[in-house]
């Protein structure tokens, strides 16, 4: 599997030029919000949905400074729905250090992701990207009605295959589909490439969803036990769904009420038991499934280093192992 540095070799300038790029946007003279937007550029993660804009736009055309704009305009939308999704999770931890919930309490935190989200959608105005600015505001909409499709299946313990990948269609898969379709909108494709790239997205943006569910019960904590981090907070998601919908009623309730009654020791069998009934197998097949429905729509262009790259950043987000 290639490094995200030589998946990046084909828009290696562009990539470079957009890190200042991104922090001149995140300047203020308000000097606690300009301490806190430090501390984010500081500890941000991979920005791999600014590389998708990046590749997305040079394989249907040509990088330009709406591409820049397509890419910051996707980093804060994210940026700010992780430090919202920090507050609502109680989660003191992001990318293995404080979040802002945790330093600076949950009001400033909101207001902080308010403020990235507004600033996004100032910068589209001031650019003129009205159909950039409606792919965005599409994916916020449809985020948001994924995190509370998924509250309220949380709550009520009882959540369908159906209703699991429209959750995450909507609240991670659309984020990615956004990157995609407003990199091609960038570089001028036609309707038709956009649309294509759309769901070249929402595809792999699903296999990346599904991929991290699967991580929650493959990967390990620095204990070296399942991280179980969903099953803590009593989230169902696809291994855990199936393993319940083969095993039966009697021990799919076991699994339930331990899962609520927040039974700590447990929790390594309740990973034991997904394993066994096969939810990790079949976790995997729905992600491979998804991964080749994005490649069938990313090989019908033309063969070029960017779409080499773009074909391995798909083998990076599956493969990867945090």
């Amino acid at each position: 599997m290639k490094t995200l540095n030589q998946i990046r070799q084909p828009i290696h300038d562009e990539i470079n030029r957009f890190e200042p790029f991104f922090r001149n946007q995140l300047r203020s003279n308000i000097p606690l919000l300009s301490l806190i937007l430090n501390y984010i550029l500081r500890y941000k993660g991979k920005q791999i949905r600014p590389l998708f804009v990046f590749l997305s736009a040079q394989l249907c055309g040509k990088i330009n400074s709406s591409t820049y704009t397509a890419a910051t305009l996707v980093e804060l939308l994210h940026t700010a729905t992780l430090i919202h999704d920090d507050v609502v999770d109680h989660s003191y931890l992001r990318r293995g250090v404080f979040s802002i919930h945790a330093l600076w309490h949950s009001k400033i935190a909101v207001l902080v992701g308010d403020y990235l989200l507004a600033k996004g959608l100032l910068i589209a105005l001031e650019n003129n990207e009205y159909s950039m600015l409606k792919i965005i505001s599409t994916a916020v909409k449809d985020m948001s009605e994924g995190e509370l499709l998924q509250v309220k299946a949380n709550r009520n313990n009882t959540i369908s295959e159906e209703i699991y990948f429209e959750i995450i269609s909507k609240k991670t898969a659309s984020l990615i589909a956004a990157c995609t379709s407003c990199g091609a909108l960038s570089s001028n494709a036609t309707p038709n490439t956009i649309d294509q790239m759309y769901r070249f997205g929402l595809y792999i943006g699903i296999a990346f969803q599904i991929k991290d569910d699967l991580l929650d019960f493959t990967g390990t904590n620095i204990t070296g036990k399942p991280k179980g981090n969903d099953i803590k907070n009593k989230k169902l998601t696809l291994p855990l769904i199936y393993a319940l919908k083969k095993s039966n009623k009697n021990k799919a309730a076991e699994i339930i009420r331990a899962i609520n009654q927040k039974q700590i020791k447990k929790y390594t069998s309740i990973v034991n038991f997904v394993k066994e009934s096969g939810g990790i197998d079949y976790a995997n097949y729905q992600m491979n499934n998804y991964k080749e429905k994005a490649l069938t729509e990313l090989n019908t262009f033309p063969d070029s280093p960017v779409k080499t790259s773009l074909h391995d950043l798909v083998d990076f987000v599956i493969n990867r192992n945090h």
